[in-house]
């Protein structure tokens, strides 16, 4: 399990001319490490990683539950939510795609575990809030891209939660070995 930092790309391999912050520069993995799904460089939190592309494969299915807390532009509504839970349409690969739907609340205040992290505006620019959601899809970007369908953009987005592992504890960039998953 790892905490994974803003700015850091969840890969531990980067062949583009662009140099970008990898996971191995957090801490000496095995050879053969590979993230279980991914974390885009905006974003922090949870990922689980291993050298066996089976569990890979399990942990990436609609079997495990992944839990997000995003930070919004603006005072998300009430409507929003619901559209959130029922399904949104995004763009997946060029293609026009209804999400399915999950579970989604707003968050009146952000459990301290879940960290600073970065500072994204202050209060001169408009108020945020913030929505968790549950997912057990994971398109490219997919939270990013229901909230600005409902009208929110993400500013801030952390994964919390995948299955029964969670952050809770976690400092960021923390690593803990688990035994299995």
């Amino acid at each position: 399990m790892l905490y994974k930092p803003h700015g850091f790309i969840s890969q531990f391999i980067y062949e583009k001319k662009r140099t970008k912050r990898k996971l191995g520069e957090l801490y000496d993995f095995p050879e053969g490490t590979m993230a279980i799904g991914r974390l885009d460089e905006q974003s922090e939190g949870l990922l689980l990683l291993t050298t066996d592309g089976m569990k890979s494969e399990l942990v990436r299915g609609a079997k495990y539950e992944k839990e997000y807390y995003a930070q919004v532009d603006g005072l998300i509504t009430p409507e929003a939510v619901v559209q959130l839970c029922n399904g949104v349409e995004i763009g997946v690969k060029g293609e026009k795609y209804t999400t399915k739907s999950c579970e989604a609340d707003t968050l009146s205040v952000l459990p301290s575990w879940v960290g600073e992290g970065r500072r994204v505006r202050d209060e001169r620019h408009g108020p945020t809030s913030w929505v968790r959601i549950v997912l057990t899809e994971g398109k490219f970007r997919q939270v990013r891209k229901m909230t600005a369908a409902v009208g929110f953009p993400t500013l801030r987005l952390v994964r919390v939660r995948i299955g029964a592992y969670s952050l809770q504890g976690m400092q960021v960039g923390e690593v803990i070995e688990l035994e299995s998953l």
